[in-house]
């Protein structure tokens, strides 16, 4: 059996005070997913809880790219020459002027490998094109 519990709103409470409160997700996953995501937070030194949060944040707009992607794919397919003005996901290697390294002020994703790269982490970013964020690793294998 499962249940949702809900509470509703008093009507004086103000929209950005609802926006800021968290609300609960209850999900059932398999033990190896639930061992695969402890590890995966305790290596990154955060909670599980954050590392799906921020998991389930990313993955809307990878999927939001991957639209973006395969419209951009259909243009192309098309004949099309009208870019998408979004940003991409890598950053485009033409547009790049050089990475500069850095340390993360906040928790972030490497837009190469999709490794979640936690606050405090050393990580380089692009000067020119997007801007895109890149890990230790990563940016070793663009020097090469």
């Amino acid at each position: 059996m499962c249940h949702n519990v809900t509470r509703k709103r008093p009507p004086t409470e103000d929209p950005d005070e609802q926006e800021r409160k968290e609300r609960v997700i209850h999900t059932r996953v398999p033990e190896s997913l639930e061992a695969e995501l402890r590890k995966r937070a305790q290596d990154l030194g955060i909670s599980v809880s954050n590392l799906v949060r921020n998991v389930l944040g990313h993955a809307f707009g990878l999927v939001g790219d991957v639209v973006a992607d395969s419209h951009a794919i259909a243009r192309a397919a098309r004949g099309e020459t009208s870019r998408d003005s979004r940003p991409k996901a890598d950053a485009d290697p033409d547009d790049v002027i050089a990475w500069q390294p850095i340390v993360l002020a906040k928790n972030a994703v490497c837009s190469r490998c999709n490794d979640l790269l936690p606050r405090g982490r050393e990580a380089a970013i692009a000067v020119g094109g997007d801007r895109a964020i890149v890990c230790t690793p990563c940016l070793e294998e663009l020097r090469k």
